[in-house]
């Protein structure tokens, strides 16, 4: 799936579609490359990319309208382009389902990075094996056991919960809001000192030194994301 992928591009700036498709196609992608919002709902149900890189601001239909659109029907991995200052439309397009995102202007070692991460997870959520691994660290779905370096880790239940939703959308940003949602549930979607508190003790319990983590990630002033260089479904 990562050699040959199809990858859609959408966004109204020239020199960033023709950048992003010599950059990516020197890489072995398929890349199609689209000026509108509209354009790239007509792409991606005429081609079914694997992944799609999205601008947020575009004219028209924008960025967040065409995520909402295409989760209407497909998982697709989503990356959106965003402008310093597009926070908040940043964590509204996490929100409606994009999983990732990268500021302009962007490197693009940092870009190819994200894509084989989104990649590989798109490739792992079809397996339907239970442990979860990256580096010496383990999950055991079916057994909610963790283990980090051969020794097993004590989770609380919530403790537990949280790292599941993280590792089983590694690669993926979640925002605070998604977070509190899915682990604690829509009464507490505003409690962000929650969720500060169980990412401290994960951190604590996982990390060779809590404050420069390795695992869980910090994306100021949207969320956290798992990261791991490597990691799969077995």
């Amino acid at each position: 799936m990562m050699q040959g992928a199809r990858i859609l591009v959408a966004d109204d700036e020239p020199q960033i579609r023709r950048s992003l498709q010599v950059n990516l196609e020197s890489k072995g992608y398929a890349v199609e490359a689209v000026e509108s919002g509209t354009l790239a709902i007509s792409a991606f149900l005429n081609r079914r990319p694997d992944l799609m890189i999205v601008d947020l601001i575009m004219p028209g239909m924008n960025g967040v309208e065409v995520i909402r659109r295409i989760r209407e029907s497909s998982a697709v991995p989503i990356i959106v382009l965003s402008a310093v200052g597009d926070e908040p439309r940043k964590v509204e397009a996490l929100e409606v389902g994009a999983d990732d995102y990268i500021t302009k202007p962007f490197g693009i070692e940092e870009l190819l990075a994200r894509i084989r991460s989104l990649l590989r997870r798109a490739a792992g959520a079809q397996s339907a094996q239970p442990v979860f691994v990256a580096g010496t660290l383990s999950v055991n779905f079916d057994r909610r056991e963790v283990a980090l370096d051969g020794e097993p880790v004590k989770l609380t239940p919530k403790e537990y919960d949280l790292l599941k939703y993280l590792v089983e959308h590694a690669g993926k940003v979640l925002t605070h809001r998604m977070l509190l949602q899915e682990v604690w549930g829509p009464a507490y979607t505003e409690q962000a000192q929650y969720l500060r508190v169980f990412i401290g003790h994960l951190r604590k319990k996982l990390e060779k030194d809590p404050t420069r983590p390795r695992f869980i990630i910090t994306d100021p002033g949207v969320g956290y994301r798992f990261f791991a260089e490597q990691n799969s479904i077995r």
